[in-house]
């Protein structure tokens, strides 16, 4: 089963595959496979750094959708040498590489997409010939019904990196072609979330670690994919703010937590132990919110009662 969208796979194989940086919706259409069993709750998987697929077995909706693991250098260090691990004999990147990418576990693990969000500048798809129609820009603030799910784009920003110095505040230009390099890549272009209402839930999804307090008003999602990274220590009562700017959440779900330049098969006990302060935050600030720490690729079920 592969995703047919004229166009927009060369992007989600290319672009997406070698960095996020894209503020967009990307509509899609996508193929069954024959046979294939389709489920009435709403799953979430997480796929690393800030990628979900969500579904109700039948709207699928990517976030972010990054697989391929590039040992390149972590933004703000200059160095890849965290994700290096023993019989790791993948090449190490800089920022000036054109990087092919890992096609193999791109088709393994995505299989059918009706729709990506994207949390940063869409230039990037453009230079790998996505289709036009296939490209809704949002600036943050629209709230748009797509039939089976409606959508509130939420004005944010991004993570604190580097004692409170933002890593990039460049945009992609117009009329860049592929390929492209990493750094080519990376310029920012500004950050949203999403608030997702899909068969009775309301899914808040961050892209970084940081948000607009102001901009959680009036929203009372019951599952919280929250930036859970070492950045949000830059930020002033990060987790209790945003619990309480919420209304205390039924669940939440760390996102950009785990060690992204490392491959799949590394073990992420290092962040999972770096993790366990960001879980006490949310106990502390909501007791009665439950914290799910989602592992690769295996689905989590939301309860259809607790909405």
């Amino acid at each position: 089963m592969r995703i047919s969208f004229p166009g927009a796979l060369p992007y989600l194989k290319s672009a997406l595959s070698s960095a996020l940086a894209v503020i967009v919706v990307c509509s899609v259409t996508a193929q069954d496979s024959p046979g294939s069993e389709k489920s009435a709750r709403v799953t979430l998987t997480y796929m690393g750094t800030a990628s979900w697929e969500i579904s109700d077995g039948k709207t699928v909706i990517l976030i972010d959708p990054y697989l391929s693991r590039i040992l390149a250098p972590l933004p703000g260090t200059g160095s890849a040498a965290s994700g290096r691990v023993p019989g790791d004999t993948r090449p190490e990147h800089r920022w000036n590489d054109v990087v092919p990418p890992d096609v193999a576990t791109i088709d393994a693990h995505i299989h059918h997409a009706d729709f990506v969000l994207v949390t940063r500048t869409q230039n990037v798809m453009r230079a790998y010939s996505v289709p036009e129609d296939q490209l809704i820009t949002v600036r943050g603030g629209e709230d748009y019904e797509f039939g089976k799910f409606s959508l509130k784009v939420i004005p944010s920003i991004h993570s604190p990196l580097a004692h409170k110095h933002y890593f990039s505040s460049a945009k992609v230009p117009d009329g860049v072609k592929a390929p492209l390099t990493l750094e080519q890549m990376n310029p920012e272009g500004g950050t949203l979330a999403y608030l997702i209402r899909l068969d009775g839930h309301q899914i808040l999804a961050f892209g970084g670690n940081n948000y607009i307090e102001r901009e959680m008003e009036g929203l009372k999602p019951d599952v919280v994919l929250v930036g859970a990274g070492p950045s949000r220590k830059e930020i002033y009562d990060y987790t209790g703010r945003l619990m309480r700017a919420l209304h205390f959440p039924s669940l939440v779900l760390p996102t950009h937590w785990d060690n992204f330049v490392a491959p799949y098969s590394a073990s992420q006990q290092p962040a999972i132990d770096a993790l366990q302060p960001f879980l006490q935050e949310i106990t502390a600030a909501s007791p009665k919110t439950k914290v799910i720490v989602p592992k690769y690729f295996e689905p989590i079920v939301l309860d259809s009662t607790s909405h």
